[in-house]
């Protein structure tokens, strides 16, 4: 659900902080106040675009920010794990900036990230319901999805078979179509790569070769240079001349040990003469070692020569690297037993794509059947809602098209639309192309209300969709809203009495204008206030007490109607 929302510089808002809470909450006002702003705020931070013309006039950008809490919504957790946008408590803050230069800023929790991973993420938070716009249920390419959120574990099962059996038969299908296609390139692909993984494997790489033979090489290279100057430096340390540092280093030592206990200055010296002549005798053998282990193998400079060369001819060839070229060697290896294994199953080939194909085919069916039986309940339960709405004469249907033959679709063999026949004699329609008004607001609450459930976003809103009606109808539409904000948060603007009574909570919009500057507030009503507010709805702008009294007897009769809807 939507917990708080703050809005800055946008539109005629200067700066807004809301707080909502869990069921329905009205937001009512005079038009142009700026209601469906606050609509229009959230809706962007679900992910919708963004227009210059939302900053308020002098300001450098517009600042949104919504906290979601997401607690028990799995499609939200699970998206903000596929970005690595999770968190610990299950929240959710939005937040966007609109610079007035045309610049976006988007962040999820604190992550910045483009405006796709905003609305895939805002999408399963809020579902935005206007006059003339009402999301999936007026896109038919949607209507196969609600059906299947409709069903039973059964056709959950039968659809899972048949995305899994659809993506090994396009696999299959799509390496057959590529070997027919081009025999000739099949053959020249097969020849390069199996040339170029005998190449790279047969050279026996190791990643840290390269490094390890160039220094050895450079070792022997220099074999002259580095003879020279060891069995100099180890000359100097040796026996062999008349004076012998060493010698010397530990007679000055000796003599400091003599005097050491006589002042702290000359046991630190003796200390430094006997670290010192221990390191030297440590440096005399290893430069000695170093002597013996000398030796120059012409032969082994030649071979570690060629084995150089042969790594700069893969590299030119397969990667500026070694690493880089084994990993080549590794991938075409791997692409070279795919096209062998499809070469040894070339005879088959065609027939495991013909049976993989019957295997679609004949789960399709199985989920076709299970989604009409799921269509005959979806068609059972819209009706009674519709009768609720008065529209009982009103027929919704679901329309199945199956696909072309060799045309399977990844979600089955069916195209699904929903159709309406609003009125007796008249023909069916597609949903998508009713008009709107009170009967499109009528029939998207009764789907709303089946889907609200399974739709799993925690903010539903509604934005003025109560336009066209009046009096038992307004009720009914009433009722249906507030049996959605059982399921989701239910966030209204309506211009409606009846809808705004049958509200848990209730907000008035109002604009004014000050400093020269119109600016939106909104303010969270009382008991007492909701009745003035109703009042107004019903009366206009001469609030009458007879008025005042049918404001009061419409919130008891709502608040009795609430209570029973939610038993």
């Amino acid at each position: 659900m939507l917990q708080e929302l703050v809005i800055h510089d946008f539109a005629i808002i200067d700066h807004l902080e809301l707080s909502f809470e869990t069921g329905m909450t009205a937001l009512t006002g005079e038009t142009g106040a700026g209601k469906s702003i606050i609509i229009d705020a959230v809706s962007l931070l679900a992910g919708s675009r963004g227009r210059t013309d939302f900053v308020r006039t002098g300001a450098a950008k517009a600042e949104l920010q919504g906290l979601f809490d997401a607690t028990s919504n799995p499609k939200t957790v699970a998206v903000l794990k596929q970005f690595d946008l999770d968190t610990d408590d299950a929240s959710v803050l939005l937040q966007r900036d609109i610079y007035a230069s045309g610049r976006n800023i988007c962040r999820v929790n604190g992550h910045l990230v483009n405006t796709s991973t905003l609305r895939a993420v805002g999408e399963t938070l809020v579902d935005i319901h206007g006059q003339n716009e009402h999301q999936q249920l007026v896109h038919p390419e949607s209507h196969l999805g609600l059906l299947d959120q409709f069903g039973d574990d059964h056709l959950q099962e039968l659809l899972s078979e048949y995305q899994t059996l659809y993506a090994q038969y396009q696999h299959t299908a799509s390496a057959l179509r590529k070997k027919q296609a081009n025999e000739q390139e099949w053959a020249q692909r097969l020849d390069m790569l199996q040339f170029q993984v005998q190449e790279i494997q047969s050279a026996n790489l190791h990643a840290d070769e390269e490094t390890t033979l160039t220094a050895e090489r450079d070792r022997l290279a220099n074999f002259q240079r580095i003879s020279t100057a060891l069995n100099a430096s180890a000359a100097v340390l040796s026996d062999e001349d008349d004076v012998n540092p060493l010698d010397q280093i530990a007679e000055a030592m000796r003599n400091m040990q003599e005097i050491a206990d006589l002042d702290p200055a000359f046991a630190s010296i003796a200390s430094e003469l006997e670290s010192a002549y221990y390191t030297l005798q440590d440096v005399q053998s290893d430069l000695a070692r170093q002597v013996d282990d000398q030796t120059f193998d012409e032969g082994r400079l030649d071979d570690i020569e060629k084995r150089l060369e042969l790594f700069l001819q893969l590299e030119r060839k397969y990667g500026d690297s070694l690493p880089k070229v084994i990993a080549y060697g590794q991938k075409a290896a791997e692409e070279l037993a795919n096209m062998e294994a499809f070469d040894a199953d070339a005879s088959d080939l065609e027939a495991q794509v013909e049976k993989q194909h019957e295997q679609l085919l004949a789960v399709g069916a199985k989920l076709t059947k299970a989604r009409k039986t799921t269509a005959k309940a979806l068609v059972d339960a819209i009706h009674q809602q519709l009768a609720a709405l008065y529209m009982a004469k009103t027929i919704f249907s679901v329309q199945f098209t199956p696909v072309a033959h060799n045309a399977e679709r990844p979600d089955g063999l069916d195209v699904v639309e929903f159709y309406i026949q609003t009125n007796p004699g008249e023909a069916a329609k597609p949903l998508a192309k009713i008009a709107s008004g009170g009967e499109l607001s009528r029939i998207m609450l009764a789907l709303k209300t089946i889907f609200a459930k399974s739709d799993g976003v925690t903010s539903i809103i509604f934005d003025e969709v109560d336009t066209g009606v009046s009096g038992r109808v307004a009720q009914a539409i009433a009722n249906k809203i507030s049996t959605i904000a059982t399921q989701s948060q239910v966030l209204c603007i309506t211009h409606l009495p009846q809808v705004a009574a049958m509200s848990d909570h209730e907000y008035l919009i109002q604009k004014a204008v000050a400093d020269g500057r119109t600016k939106t507030t909104v303010t969270p009503l009382t008991q007492t206030q909701r009745v003035d507010e109703i009042a107004r709805m019903l009366a206009g702008d001469t609030v009458t007490e007879l008025a005042l009294e049918h404001a009061s007897e419409l919130l008891k009769m709502a608040a009795t109607t609430r209570e029973q809807l939610r038993q």
